[in-house]
């Protein structure tokens, strides 16, 4: 037990450092805050952020709610959807994307497949298994197990 508490501890010490260390190297860097998409349809880009990815909405202001939508997404870390998108959104697996976390990749297979959401599977060369579908704009998702 002492010994995890100290690997813990170490663990905790160098993340510090190398925060430190980070925010020191000039232009300042401490960590990611948000992605930012724009939309076309907001109501049906929170819909499926809500819905079918399951992020958890946080408040807007007032004066922003029928042109914005921010979400959770762990770690201190957020979604913001911005309305006003005009341009269609063309991405593929090789290039823009992001890529989020499952807890089972098999479940996350099921829940696509019975809501009828195309998508496409395929193994890294590292062996992690990938889902790649998109979002009601085209925005793709790259979706893979923790290991």
């Amino acid at each position: 037990m002492k010994t995890y508490l100290f690997l813990f501890l170490a663990f905790l010490s160098f993340d510090k450092l190398a925060a430190q260390s980070a925010g020191n190297n000039g232009f300042g860097y401490l960590g990611f805050n948000h992605l930012a998409l724009q939309v076309k349809d907001m109501e049906a880009s929170k819909d499926f952020y809500t819905n079918v990815v399951g992020l958890k909405p946080i408040s807007v202001p007032d004066s922003l709610k029928a042109i914005r939508s921010w979400f959770d997404t762990g770690n201190g870390q957020q979604l913001h959807l911005l309305a006003g998108r005009t341009t269609p959104v063309i991405n593929d697996k090789n290039g823009g994307h992001f890529a989020i976390f499952v807890s089972s990749i098999e479940a996350a297979e099921k829940f696509l497949s019975a809501r009828k959401t195309p998508f496409h599977k395929q193994v890294r060369f590292d062996g992690v298994v990938q889902i790649y579908f998109a979002d009601p704009d085209g925005y793709l998702i790259e979706v893979n197990q923790k290991k």
